[in-house]
């Protein structure tokens, strides 16, 4: 993965993520949740390549759509009445537009954390909290790594298994059931050592002890300084616009909204704000080619103290 983002001070990235996460779940304002869709859709892809694409458009669209036509079933507020459904409850413009809404900012959310995955690797956020929260922060970060090594174990165990012609694709139904028992037990029991043995590492270690040091690779440069100044800025700018009405959007019982110079601003913002990685990775990719070249990147990358685990 050739994204300098995640290179940044872990503060930098988990600065962003909470901005951008935060802002995803609290502002229904339409421009904002197409800001945030489309910052989360753009960045993900950006990370994981044709897998985000496939992930984005063949499981989080249709899960949007599914929601969007959902909500309007059992929500029957509004003051814009399309039609009466057979049950007899009306159909309203207001519960269809807020479905949308409220799917679009599920989606969203579930595909900004895809990407902080990606990028708050779980020795990145055990720098952040491991002196503060040193318990706490051992176990977010074994859940947080949980699915995908859960997901990467049950392949290695299920292609053991169908070696054995004992996989869930083997045999009848009542065997292929017993099968899967079978993996799942393997995986349950695989789960449960796999903490235990990273608890006791852990503590033969040392972590959480007072007094304890930590080496770290993180070093929070005049690059990093900038960036945090960008962040809590356009952070700043788009919370004291909500507080100040220019996010103002209301679903019911009608639809009415803010939609004026100032709210295109703080939408413009909340842009930058999203888009703030794929715009530091098309900087580096200027200054590259237009820049110092490979001297300016020798200088960068000795700046990084960051080794990659690529």
């Amino acid at each position: 993965m050739r994204d300098h983002f995640s290179r940044f001070h872990p503060v930098i990235n988990f600065t962003y993520f909470f901005c951008v996460i935060a802002f995803s779940m609290v502002f229904l304002h339409p421009l904002c949740l197409g800001v945030s869709l489309c910052g989360a859709f753009t960045y993900s892809i950006y990370l994981n390549g044709r897998k985000a694409v496939k992930y984005n458009f063949v499981f989080l669209i249709p899960m949007l759509l599914i929601m969007a036509l959902v909500n309007p079933a059992f929500n029957h507020e509004g003051a814009t009445i399309l039609t009466y459904l057979r049950s007899g409850n009306p159909l309203t413009l207001e519960s269809i537009v807020y479905g949308g809404a409220a799917a679009v900012m599920i989606v969203s959310v579930i595909a900004w954390f895809s990407c902080y995955n990606v990028v708050m690797t779980s020795d990145k956020f055990i720098y952040l909290f491991g002196r503060i929260i040193p318990a706490l922060s051992l176990i977010l970060s074994m859940a947080l790594r949980m699915v995908p090594r859960f997901k990467a174990q049950l392949k290695i165990i299920s292609a053991a298994q169908r070696c054995v012609g004992r996989d869930v694709s083997n045999g009848s139904v009542l065997q292929r059931l017993r099968h899967g028992i079978t993996i799942l037990s393997i995986m349950v029991t695989w789960a449960l050592e796999n903490a235990v043995e990273t608890a006791d590492s852990m503590k033969s270690r040392g972590y959480g002890l007072p007094g304890r040091t930590a080496f770290s690779i993180f070093r929070f440069d005049a690059r990093d300084k900038k960036t945090l100044v960008f962040l809590i800025g356009a952070g700043a700018y788009v919370l004291a616009g909500a507080f100040f009405g220019g996010l103002y959007f209301r679903y019911f019982p009608s639809i009415k909204g803010s939609f004026t110079l100032y709210t295109w601003s703080i939408v413009l913002v909340y842009l930058a704000l999203a888009l703030a990685p794929v715009g530091v990775e098309l900087w580096y990719g200027f200054r590259w080619k237009y820049g110092k070249g490979s001297h300016w990147m020798e200088e960068e990358r000795s700046a990084y103290e960051y080794v990659s685990a690529e």
